[in-house]
């Protein structure tokens, strides 16, 4: 029988199987299989009295993010972030992003911030180049007008508004089912609504809708028209109107939506020629909610505002997949630049010159080791994705000069010790991509 160092080892090494095989969402048969691996070789173990235990695990609905995770995670979180800033964003320390209040004691026209929200989303998607999106509008006084001038009645709106949210990933027949057969209504309202809601197009069919003969009818949705209107001219004028789509079958759970909604959705291409692209999940999603505010104010004031939030894990996920597939490296770090060494007996002279890069500004790595070969520490360059590598050596000492080598085109160039700050600058100024 092994020894207890022994066996430990391989609990620690099956426990890591275990958690390996639950992240990859393996079989529950496989899982199931190595767990009972794992539970045998702690039964050899025994008991182990005396010895206090911790075990060390990320809380339920956390996870922990490799070096590589979070750099790709904070360049999403940058062009985000930069994207609202441009917007006269500010930042509150819940966080959340807000912004700058508009001055409302005036004229104020909703569809102004509405139309900037669908703007920031289209910039921040852009930005983030993880394929091709659509911005699906709706406007909540729509949805309920078309329920009214349909027969619905008024008790069942938000049951039947959560089925027609569905209809992006189950069928009309199905939709029509669920409302008929669990909802209890009746099949020519639920035809009459199905003529409604699977219509979607641009500002054409806002006009079209306006002439409705039943919708003209119904004051809530001429207004949703009206301001949806509006709202596709801003949109022109924002240059995005050919990314928006207004879609009637968008409806958004959530009970204090008062006006316009969105969701951007990314598509992937059509299986065949004449297809429409199909969308392939909600990475975005918004809307107006003029009520809300006023629920928290003890004078019950109506408090214009409209918000978004963007779907930064799925982002995430989408962007490192992207990656994994296309086998690109991502730095971890944003070290400019590595004080290396060409001979040995220069540690002192790389402490000295990246305690000058520090104290300028410069992000600046060394290796630890006393003498590292100069191999070593270009193949660290490489590996590390580092652009440049500040090079002392005896002839550099003499001639009061560091060699600056270019890591990508391997190309040096003797810089005098007082201009290497500013050198290093010019050959870092460039802007990283997300990638």
């Amino acid at each position: 029988m092994a020894d207890r160092a022994t066996l430990e080892d391989l609990v620690r090494l099956q426990g890591e199987r275990v958690r390996a095989l639950k992240q990859q969402k393996a079989s529950a048969e496989q899982i199931e299989e190595e767990v009972a691996k794992l539970l045998k070789l702690k039964a050899q173990l025994g008991p182990d009295e005396g010895k206090q235990k911790f075990v060390l695990k990320t809380p339920k609905g956390t996870r922990d993010y490799s070096p590589r995770q979070m750099a790709v995670r904070e360049k999403v979180f940058d062009v985000i972030i930069s994207c609202f800033k441009r917007h006269g964003a500010e930042v509150i320390d819940t966080p959340v992003f807000e912004l700058k209040d508009f001055d409302i004691a005036g004229q104020f026209d909703p569809m102004i911030p509405d139309a900037e929200c669908l703007k920031i989303m289209c910039e921040i998607l852009s930005s983030l180049q993880i394929g091709d999106f659509l911005v699906k509008v709706n406007d909540r006084r729509i949805l309920d007008g078309t329920f009214a001038v349909c027969g619905v009645p008024d008790s069942k709106f938000r049951t039947i508004c959560s089925s027609v949210d569905k209809l992006d990933k189950v069928s009309w027949e199905e939709v029509k089912s669920e409302m008929v057969g669990e909802k209890g209504l009746a099949p020519e309202v639920a035809n009459r609504i199905g003529d409604y809601v699977q219509q979607h197009g641009g500002v054409s069919l806002v006009e079209q809708l306006l002439q409705d003969p039943k919708l003209s009818q119904n004051k809530q949705a001429l207004e949703g028209l009206g301001d949806l209107k509006l709202l596709f001219e801003y949109l022109t004028l924002f240059g995005i109107a050919d990314k928006i789509s207004f879609d009637l079958s968008l409806a958004r759970g959530l009970d204090y939506y008062t006006g316009v909604i969105f969701e951007a959705v990314l598509l992937q291409p059509p299986a065949q020629a004449g297809e429409e692209p199909l969308g392939v999940g909600s990475v975005a999603a918004g809307g107006r909610y003029d009520g809300l505010v006023g629920m928290f104010d003890p004078k019950g004031r109506k408090v214009p505002c409209v918000g978004l939030s963007i779907g930064v894990e799925r982002i995430f996920s989408i962007v490192e997949q992207r990656l994994e597939a296309l086998k690109e490296k991502v730095r971890t770090t944003e070290t400019q630049v590595l004080v290396a060494s060409a001979q040995k007996k220069l540690l002192e002279e790389r402490l000295k010159l990246i305690s000058e890069l520090w104290d300028a500004g410069i992000k600046a790595e060394l290796l630890y080791k006393k003498n590292p070969k100069l191999l070593n520490q270009l193949q660290y360059c490489e590996e590390a994705g580092i652009p440049l590598v500040a090079i002392i050596g005896e002839q550099e000492l003499k001639d009061g000069v560091i060699k600056l080598r270019s890591v990508a085109s391997r190309e040096e160039v003797d810089v005098r010790r007082e201009d290497l700050v500013e050198e290093i600058r010019r050959k870092t100024s460039q802007p990283l991509c997300i990638c």
